[in-house]
């Protein structure tokens, strides 16, 4: 089976387009089996995923990363864009702000990689590929919508929320947003040899920032507004990479 583009959906995404239908996909692998729906759309064949799984089961330390990388590996997709609810350590990027993501740190301590017994360096001067990092900046202008040209995203590894101290931390490291699975997604998608690329947007302000205590009940809550403009850009910027 040939796939364009995998797009793999977050808090709020994944469910959406899940509903967008699809012949489900069951993936053997080494690492596990990963399972999918094959979705036709204007003529590309696209593979989507659900990060957490159906009903939002999985946490973010438990996602299989190098799974899903090994997946794509094997049925040769060159492209996967994903989505991640994020919060913001910019007073200036409120909820609702949808950035795409140039950069990360890893905090996660996870140790993800597609090389545990085999010596490899990857090179990650590039992080976020600019093949994808391209696509989502063009398709967020065809669809008429503001996208923060780039970003730092920090990866923490959750399923807590950062405490004040840590927020104030990575914000002077020079991060913009912080999440718990984009780092892991880029670092083995990179090993893997496909390019990545992460539309984050902006749920809540970080803690410390934000006046209030956070719950996930605000991520779901702006997810539920930001989220069809999201699987927009998804798919615009899915067919525009398959077009390639």
């Amino acid at each position: 089976m040939q796939f364009d583009v995998a797009i793999i959906g977050g808090t709020g995404v994944g469910s959406r387009l899940a509903t967008l239908g699809g012949t489900p996909v069951h993936i053997p692998t080494p690492r596990g089996t990963i399972r999918g729906r094959h979705l036709e759309n204007n003529g590309h064949s696209f593979l989507l995923l659900s990060r957490h799984s159906a009903g939002h089961k999985v946490p973010p330390h438990k996602v299989n990363y190098a799974g899903m990388a090994e997946a794509l590996k094997q049925l040769g997709v060159r492209f996967c864009l994903s989505s991640a609810a994020v919060g913001s350590l910019r007073e200036d990027w409120g909820p609702g702000t949808l950035v795409n993501c140039s950069e990360f740190f890893d905090m996660t301590f996870r140790n993800t990689t597609m090389f545990d017994d085999t010596v490899v360096h990857t090179d990650f001067s590039n992080p976020f590929a600019t093949s994808t990092r391209h696509a989502l900046s063009q398709a967020a202008a065809a669809n008429s919508v503001v996208l923060q040209a780039e970003g730092v995203y920090l990866g923490g590894n959750g399923p807590r929320y950062e405490t004040p101290g840590e927020i104030n931390l990575y914000k002077r490291m020079g991060a913009d947003v912080v999440g718990m699975t984009a780092s892991s997604e880029a670092i083995v998608m990179h090993e893997a040899g496909v390019d990545y690329g992460c539309l984050a947007v902006v749920t809540n302000l970080a803690c410390g920032i934000s006046v209030t205590e956070l719950s996930h009940q605000e991520v779901e809550d702006e997810m539920n507004r930001s989220g069809e403009t999201a699987v927009k850009i998804l798919l615009t910027a899915a067919a525009l990479l398959a077009s390639q």
